[in-house]
């Protein structure tokens, strides 16, 4: 299983309904309004790095609202 955080710019005042949409993404574990240079911040799984790539192209990066997208995989070293 593969995890990443998945922070996320969002349009003026679309914070809220962006992480409530993307909430409701198979694969993703949280979505949280936050404050600072991101307004969410999401936790999300899949069982490989491609279908987390799919699931950020596909799905979470259509969500209305977003501006700009990164995702930072997380390692164990």
């Amino acid at each position: 299983m593969v995890q990443a955080y998945i922070l996320i710019q969002t349009e003026v005042g679309k914070a809220t309904a962006v992480a409530e949409t993307i909430s409701e993404i198979p694969g993703v574990i949280t979505a949280e309004d936050v404050t600072g240079p991101y307004d969410v911040i999401v936790k999300a799984e899949a069982e490989t790095v491609d279908d987390l790539g799919r699931m950020v192209v596909a799905k979470v990066q259509k969500v209305e609202g977003i501006t700009r997208t990164l995702t930072c995989p997380v390692v164990h070293l």
